[in-house]
């Protein structure tokens, strides 16, 4: 039998995930207004550092956030803890079940 997501883990995760991406790009951008911001940098260093930055946070938003589906939720949840953006009360809130399966990709 293939492991279901309890409708209430479902319907919180879809909460925690728009706040995790408004979590996400608050601290992308910050980090680029700082990398932007750098005089002590040239302008062409800076754009550089900024453009990359930009990929390597395109990488991850899309890793923690892009193709919402019940059959992706664990990986999505799992990015968006790795990535710091979810708060210890709000995994409180799952289920017992789904907070020991976030345990286990944890470890891996």
């Amino acid at each position: 039998m293939r492991d279901e997501i309890p409708k209430s883990d479902w319907k919180h995760f879809k909460i925690i995930r728009e706040l995790a991406l408004q979590r996400f790009c608050e601290r992308a951008l910050n980090e680029l207004t700082e990398i932007a911001a750098d005089e002590s940098a040239s302008q062409h260093g800076r754009y550089v550092e900024v453009y990359r930055k930009i990929q390597t946070c395109d990488e991850k938003i899309a890793a923690a956030f892009d193709n919402l589906s019940r059959s992706r939720m664990m990986v999505q949840l799992a990015t968006i803890q790795s990535l710091d953006l979810i708060e210890d009360a709000e995994l409180e809130s799952f289920t017992q079940e789904t907070r020991d399966k976030l345990k286990l990709f944890a470890s891996i």
